[in-house]
């Protein structure tokens, strides 16, 4: 999954084409080297950019700080050489953490029961924003169960970011390399401030 900024990519490139473009040198050398790319995202402004790769080791679905060194390495010559980004950029190899985004299909499969707050875009059930518990994924519909609504589905097309909230069952389920790689801005659903946060994420749009 690709994210980009508002990017001035000239007159024969698209942000599709720049997509493709990423992901078609970065995928491969980064399953050749045993690792799962999770997300590429680029941010910034033209002229001061950030190209950050994330990926996780299979087996502790995290990266050491070495792992995460190895990739770069093996990333800089097929970057420079292909020099598909028209601006200054650093390239940044990071670890998913704790409270992950998911941007897979199979995320929402591992982490069912777990809590997530995610952002839709379009809205979808007249809503632009949702937390719950991860029943599951089928049929290209995600099931979440929402506190005081119940189960809801919504199409998986339609998720433009989610992200696990930092909780102790995830932190169980886990078992960390590094704890500090979480969020402190996801707090632990244990306080009223939390609750009408939740809250507020499940209010439906109108249009």
């Amino acid at each position: 999954m690709l994210t980009l900024p508002h990017l001035n990519t000239g007159p024969f490139l698209t942000i599709a084409d720049l997509a493709a473009t990423l992901d078609a040198i970065i995928a491969p050398v980064v399953t050749d080297l045993g690792y799962a790319l999770v997300r590429i995202q680029l941010t910034g402004k033209p002229g001061d950019m950030t190209l950050q790769v994330m990926a996780e080791d299979r087996s502790t679905g995290q990266l050491t700080l070495g792992q995460c060194a190895e990739i770069s390495r093996a990333l800089d010559l097929p970057l420079e050489t292909a020099d598909p980004i028209d601006s200054e950029y650093a390239l940044e190899v990071s670890s998913p953490g704790i409270d992950r985004p998911l941007t897979r299909r199979e995320d929402w499969t591992k982490w069912t029961g777990h809590e997530v707050r995610l952002k839709l875009d379009p809205p979808a059930d007249g809503r632009a924003r949702a937390h719950g518990v991860i029943i599951g994924i089928d049929c290209d519909m995600v099931s979440l169960d929402v506190k005081s609504v119940g189960t809801i589905a919504l199409p998986f097309a339609a998720i433009s970011a989610a992200k696990l909230v930092l909780t102790p069952k995830l932190i169980n389920a886990t078992r960390p390399l590094d704890a500090s790689g979480a969020d402190d801005l996801i707090e632990l659903p244990d306080t009223a401030d939390d609750e009408n946060a939740a809250d507020n994420d499940n209010d439906t749009t109108e249009d």
